[in-house]
């Protein structure tokens, strides 16, 4: 079975993420909304829902309208395939690929393609520069943009939200942890800062050991940790390694694990 973790540029009309969800059905596994960042965060299970998702996003959006903190190309912006247990990597270079052609072929959105290749931060920054889509026409579409397909292992998105705000701060903390196992940036969102992560390696360099960088970091410059917050799913194996009386001050529980929600998807209605 495939993981797809979708990310819409769509974070604030009820009625459109009503609209979007509705299209994707059971194959639903969490949905995170971010007003401040204009997103909405779909994680999904298969093939077809990611596509049908696609279709609707595409028909009831409008990149040109869009203004949010987090960098995008498109409506439809990010589409991972994760292998999960009993799938292996193959079949979700497969699904990249039948889908950036499906994409391209049906909506006319040029897609680039991430994973073995590169990465999606260097895929954001030479996109319609010095990199040409994979798929799709040469140019972005006029109101879906453009699209990044990847296929990548588990990755946990975690955000660390500061007490004062402080941007330059949040950049420079998110510059000094940055590295092979995390990628970070430093954001205002709204009349607060954060520093937003993509944990890559999150067996090895899971939230605990993120949140204990940006501490680290943020004490020495003399300030502190507001809150934290868990964007999607995280594997079992990485809340089971951390002790249960961190969890609360991490967000994580043990109903926010991609094998709990598979379950109680495989349950009886």
């Amino acid at each position: 079975m495939l993981e797809c973790v979708v990310n819409i540029s769509e974070g604030r009309d009820h009625g459109r993420l009503a609209q979007l969800t509705s299209a994707v059905g059971r194959d639903l596994l969490d949905l995170h909304v971010d007003p401040d960042h204009h997103r909405a965060v779909f994680t999904l299970v298969g093939e077809q829902a990611p596509r049908a998702l696609a279709t609707a996003a595409i028909e009831i959006l409008d990149i040109r309208a869009h203004a949010g903190a987090h960098p995008r190309l498109g409506v439809v912006d990010v589409v991972p395939f994760v292998p999960l247990e009993g799938s292996v990597w193959a079949e979700a270079m497969t699904a990249r690929d039948a889908f950036a052609m499906w994409l391209a072929d049906e909506h006319g959105v040029p897609c680039f393609v991430f994973g073995p290749e590169r990465t999606l931060p260097d895929t954001r920054r030479h996109a319609f520069h010095d990199l040409r889509p994979a798929t799709g026409p040469s140019a972005p579409h006029e109101t879906a943009g453009a699209t990044a397909v990847g296929a990548r292992g588990p990755l946990i998105a975690f955000n660390v939200w500061m007490a004062r705000a402080d941007l330059e701060l949040a950049r420079r903390v998110a510059s000094d942890v940055r590295g092979p196992e995390i990628r970070s940036l430093g954001l205002q969102v709204g009349d607060a800062t954060q520093v937003s992560m993509n944990l890559v390696e999150p067996l090895t360099t899971g939230p605990r050991e993120a949140r204990a960088l940006v501490l680290d970091r943020l004490r020495a410059a003399g300030a502190s940790i507001d809150r934290c917050e868990l964007v999607g799913l995280v594997p079992e194996a990485v809340i089971d390694a951390i002790p249960e009386d961190e969890w609360t001050a991490l967000d994580l529980a043990p109903d926010r694990t991609i094998e709990w929600r598979l379950g109680r998807r495989a349950a009886p209605a």
